[in-house]
């Protein structure tokens, strides 16, 4: 179907039911809320390091802050050493949150808009 006003397109989302599924659904069901956010307040540090680590270039030089920290091997100053990593981890934490945040208010605006619900 096509929506005559566009604004009004923008504002309602159609879903369409199923009542099959409708009546075997559980009474404590808990809706059709959307959700595209990766981290909570508690998830995200564990999980943003873990995607972070994941990745080659952090791994060197992590690689090197552990070395750095034996006294044969050292080159550098350890907090020199480990300047490299803690800002491209930083930055990148900080973008990861913004988008989540993003995602968050985005799944917020969608879950609370007006529902139209079609039925045969």
């Amino acid at each position: 179907s096509k929506c005559e006003q566009k604004k009004y397109c923008e504002k309602v989302r159609h879903v369409k039911k199923n009542w099959k599924d409708w009546k075997q659904a559980s009474p404590f069901y808990s809706g059709n809320r959307i959700q595209t956010t990766k981290y909570t307040w508690f998830t995200f540090l564990p999980k943003n390091l873990f995607e972070q680590f994941h990745r080659l270039g952090n791994l060197y030089f992590f690689f090197l802050v552990v070395l750095n920290w034996f006294p044969q091997v050292e080159v550098f100053h350890r907090e020199i050493t480990m300047l490299p990593l803690i800002v491209v981890l930083l930055a990148s934490m900080i973008k990861d949150a913004i988008e989540d945040y993003r995602k968050y208010q985005f799944d917020k605006k969608i879950n609370f808009s007006k529902t139209r619900v079609y039925d045969k």
